[in-house]
């Protein structure tokens, strides 16, 4: 497969891998509208190739005098999920490799956060603290260089700004291999811009906090006396109790019946049907809980998880008797990215649409580098007895 790095200047700048990820059907082409062109589908799947942010100086949570530990043994706004075994990976045609082979997991039980951590939430944690985001500081290109291949140039300084990364409809059909078509790098955007610096959260207090890197949601959770899930207790709670089905609700197609998740409903990324009444992000608590009382374990917005990616773990943890609370890859290792630190990111987004991904299914396995902030991307935390 064919990486390809370049810097993409969108009036902004970002940093792009773009790399291929095919379906394993025959290429079929876009339906689009009236007067509109159309293209051959061969589609990124989903957030498959996310853009990585430019990248702060390494971050040492342990030194870090403003994440210091929250109370502990609180259990607001949280439930108890039991412990068990299941089998974890795909359950359908649309499965990546890295979701194979099927496999037993036993975990022990833990609480976990009702919803996605919210911005009142966060901003509680940043007045308790005076926290600033990754996306809220300059970046630092000595450490960026070393997410991307030798001899990559070094972009204009005046582009080393306090940014992140914000969805941009498109204004009809495209090409679905080129994210930067909808994706800007924007100057100003972050928790409290979630759409640039002319936006803010005013009234949005139970809405999901957004542009949150890895290193971010490990403060907060720090602070919180809480952590970030394993992604085999994210997915093992993202089933509800349901057995080898493919969403948080069963196997019901997402478009089939009433709404179920904040996703993209229509033709990505220029028209949005709006099935769901909502174009960005969603208030928490939208729409039905899953079995366990949780609720946007499907679409809304992304959700981070503490294991390194890599793209062959679950050929290196499958045992017949099982493996008991699997905590993720020594090291993180994407092939598509391999020069990459990436952490997994779970649940999909407001952004997900079945016609080229299906982040919203259970299994579904993304990935993101540590420093990555954009406007689909949150998390939620996690506590042991």
């Amino acid at each position: 497969m064919k990486h390809v790095y370049t810097f993409v200047a969108l009036g902004t700048l970002m940093i792009c891998s773009l790399t291929a990820c095919r379906q394993k059907t025959t290429p079929a082409t876009v339906a689009t509208e009236k007067k509109t062109p159309t293209y051959k589908k061969a589609a990124i799947c989903c957030e498959s190739n996310i853009p990585s942010r430019f990248k702060l100086a390494s971050v040492d949570l342990d030194a870090d005098p403003l994440a210091t530990a929250g109370p502990a043994g609180s259990h607001k706004n949280m439930v108890w999920v039991k412990g068990g075994d299941f089998m974890m990976g795909g359950d359908n045609k649309q499965a990546g490799p890295d979701e194979f082979p099927k496999h037993k997991v036993i975990l022990d039980g833990f609480w976990i956060d009702v919803t996605e951590v919210t911005n009142a939430q966060f901003a509680a944690f940043v007045k308790a603290t005076g926290y600033k985001t990754t996306a809220e500081q300059k970046p630092d290109w000595n450490e960026l260089k070393k997410q991307v291949p030798p001899g990559t140039p070094e972009p204009d300084p005046s582009l080393l700004v306090p940014a992140s990364l914000v969805f941009k409809p498109t204004t009809g059909a495209v090409e679905l291999t080129d994210y930067s078509q909808w994706w800007t790098w924007e100057k100003g955007a972050d928790w409290k811009h979630p759409q640039g610096p002319k936006s803010n959260i005013k009234g949005k207090d139970n809405y999901p906090v957004v542009h949150i890197s890895w290193f971010d949601a490990k403060a907060y959770c720090k602070w919180a006396g809480k952590r970030l899930p394993t992604e085999a207790e994210w997915e093992w709670a993202a089933r509800g109790g349901l057995k080898n089905n493919i969403y948080p609700w069963g196997n019901e197609p997402i478009n089939t019946g009433k709404s179920k998740a904040n996703t993209w409903e229509g033709n990505f990324p220029y028209k949005n049907t709006l099935k769901d009444h909502f174009y960005n992000a969603a208030p928490v608590k939208s729409f039905q809980a899953n079995g366990y009382g949780l609720y946007d374990m499907a679409g809304n917005v992304w959700e981070w998880c503490s294991d390194y990616y890599d793209n062959k773990y679950y050929q290196t943890i499958n045992k017949p008797a099982g493996v008991k609370d699997p905590s993720g890859s020594a090291s993180s290792y994407d092939p598509e990215e391999p020069y990459a630190k990436k952490r997994v990111i779970r649940g999909g987004s407001f952004l997900c649409n079945d016609s080229y991904c299906s982040g919203f299914r259970v299994a579904r396995r993304m990935k993101s580098t540590e420093d990555s902030g954009m406007e689909h991307l949150g998390f939620r935390c996690v506590q042991d007895k």
